[in-house]
């Protein structure tokens, strides 16, 4: 049990390897290789959209990998440049430099490091929280959008030419031009289309040998040895060099102007991580603690910048291939930074055969595993409201970017919520013969009013936008039942919470049934929320006498009897039920039968 204890505190990449299986072995070190021809790459390709030289792109893949291969609660998850980063390294780097490429290099180091004090401080500071915003219709959205995204992108690359499009439409419109213009390679058509075939094939034949790994084999020899390297386009040569500290030339003032731009980094890269952490640790069985997440992204991003890197994220393009190569831990990362530097160091030219639409082929394929359209469909047959929120992150993510999308949808999911607890279900009920408990009236039409009394019940806590709507619903249903009320019993154990404003009005209600001879019982109302009355002094208004712990002690104290049509009947749940629309009033059926049940 000690050693246990003493584990919770062990690094997660520790406690992995101190439990490791010989059997995870081989699909991790072939996760590894697969997911290394993607790192090189994308790597390369980042670092120059955010204005640097290509080799720091190695140097923020390798770095971030080992740190957060030790640190990191996801074991699936791939770390490097993003594209959703590049863009605004540039904008915050490019113009504090001035052209001075060291300068640059140093600049987007200590964007790295600010990045990842921001986000550490945030996992210690236990703001993971977050991450419970992001419901299952955002998520499913979000992915979506992201595989659609990574899609489009590197249709270009697979039809054998470049754009240089700023957004998804542009980068559309950028294709219909390019193909209208004529600038469609065949030879990487048919090396893209066909990697891409044998990938898909190759996946759903469930073959032991990852056809990613497969594609890139093949095309790198027969560009090899056909010596089609220079009839189209191919990934290139890798640079030469190890990460090194490049943090020259900085001062504070540099501090002060990345401070806006770091935060905004940090924003995008934990919001892009925390979906892909959740949803690929629910595919596995897995639970990720946001925090922990958080704090291992910061970690990550300090060591990538504090050694020739630049601010990185979760990949969503090479993530899901490491999936798909079926890795099983964190080594998968360790061995992907293992090799980049083994080919940094002993065979920098070998990419110079690997053709960038055979790369283009891999990318794609991986990102349709993203696209859940079956989830989206289950969305659609279970609530509305919550297929209409998985558009809107689609819809978000793919207009505006990831971090406005996501923040769009969080909003809107909680103006969900709001109109749900604004308008939530409210029922009136009553007795149905020979059933234990109450049931709403208008889903038991054999249900019958106890004389004399109103039973309801307000499913939501009360707050200051549904108050009003509470008082008028009590008010309209004691109208509704006539003449000679003498109580209405509250059935508040769907009342969890109670405010200042909801407080006034029930008290005005409160005082209105009085003045009509009407007495308020409060029934199953949780102990907390009686604690708000009592902070809020109501306590003296609303007397022990006026609570009851059940409905039907509730209502045996108003009758003065027992209720006598449920001798030698079972527990059951009509329709609208304890558990649905329908009653309150549980009661275990061996338990003897007591006056304060009402059974």
């Amino acid at each position: 049990m000690a050693a246990k204890g003493m584990g919770r505190w062990l690094p997660p990449g520790v406690r992995t390897a101190m439990h490791y299986q010989r059997a995870w072995l081989w699909p991790d070190v072939r996760a590894g290789v697969v997911v290394t021809a993607l790192l090189i790459p994308a790597g390369m390709g980042y670092a120059e959209v955010a204005g640097l030289p290509p080799e720091t792109g190695l140097y923020a893949t390798i770095v971030p990998l080992l740190a957060y291969a030790l640190l990191g609660p996801s074991r699936i998850l791939v770390l490097g440049p993003d594209s959703a980063l590049a863009p605004i390294i540039a904008a915050a780097i490019l113009p504090l430099a001035v052209g001075d490429e060291s300068l640059a290099v140093a600049l987007a180091g200590l964007l790295g490091i600010m990045v990842g004090v921001i986000l550490l401080l945030g996992g210690i500071l236990r703001l993971g929280f977050v991450t419970d915003l992001l419901s299952k219709p955002i998520r499913v959205g979000y992915l979506n959008a992201v595989a659609l995204l990574v899609i489009i992108s590197q249709v270009p690359k697979l039809l054998g030419f470049s754009t240089d499009a700023g957004s998804p439409f542009a980068e559309v419109v950028g294709i219909v031009d390019g193909i209208a213009a004529g600038e469609v390679q065949p030879l990487a058509v048919l090396f893209g289309v066909a990697s891409l075939v044998v990938v898909l094939v190759l996946t759903w034949l469930r073959s032991p040998v990852p056809g990613v790994l497969v594609v890139v084999v093949v095309a790198m020899a027969l560009t090899a040895i056909l010596g089609l390297s220079g009839d189209l386009p191919v990934v290139g040569a890798l640079p030469q060099g190890l990460p090194a500290p490049a943090l020259g030339g900085l001062e504070w003032a540099d501090v002060a102007a990345l401070a806006l731009p770091a935060a905004g980094i940090a924003l995008v890269a934990f919001a892009d991580t925390a979906v892909l952490s959740r949803t690929f640790a629910a595919r596995r069985g897995e639970s990720v603690s946001g925090s922990s997440e958080m704090a291992s992204i910061g970690a990550a991003n300090i060591a990538g910048g504090l050694l020739g890197g630049f601010p990185i994220s979760a990949s969503a393009s090479r993530t899901p291939v490491a999936e798909q190569a079926g890795a099983r831990t964190q080594l998968t990362g360790v061995v992907g930074a293992v090799l980049i530097v083994a080919f940094m160091l002993l065979v920098p030219g070998l990419t110079e055969y690997l053709p960038s639409a055979t790369l283009a082929a891999v990318v794609i394929a991986a990102a349709s595993r993203l696209i859940d359209v079956r989830g989206f469909r289950r969305l659609v047959r279970m609530d509305r409201v919550d297929a209409a929120l998985s558009v809107a992150a689609f819809l978000g993510v793919l207009v505006f970017g990831v971090l406005q999308g996501i923040a769009v949808t969080i909003a809107l999911s909680l103006l969900a919520f709001v109109n749900q607890s604004w308008r939530p279900y409210r029922a009136e009920l009553g007795l149905v013969t020979g059933l234990r408990g109450y049931h709403d009236l208008s889903r038991n039409p054999e249900a019958e009013r106890i004389p004399g009394v109103v039973i309801l019940r307000f499913d939501a806590p009360l707050f200051f936008a549904n108050g009003g709507i509470f008082e008028d619903f009590v008010r309209a249903r004691v109208r509704a039942a006539g003449p000679g009320i003498r109580t209405v019993i509250l059935a508040a154990e769907p009342i969890t919470d109670i405010d200042t404003t909801a407080i006034d009005e029930l008290v005005e209600l409160d005082d209105w049934l009085a003045s009509r001879g009407i007495r308020l019982v409060i029934a199953e109302m949780k102990d907390p929320v009686i604690d708000v009355l009592r902070d809020y002094g109501l306590l003296d208004r609303f007397t022990p006498d006026r609570f009851a712990p059940t409905v039907g002690a509730a209502v045996d104290d108003v009758t003065g009897t027992l209720r006598g049509d449920l001798e030698g009947t079972k527990w059951e749940e009509g329709p609208g039920g304890a558990n649905g629309a329908g009653g309150s009033d549980r009661q275990d059926p061996g338990a003897p039968r007591r006056s304060d049940q009402g059974e």
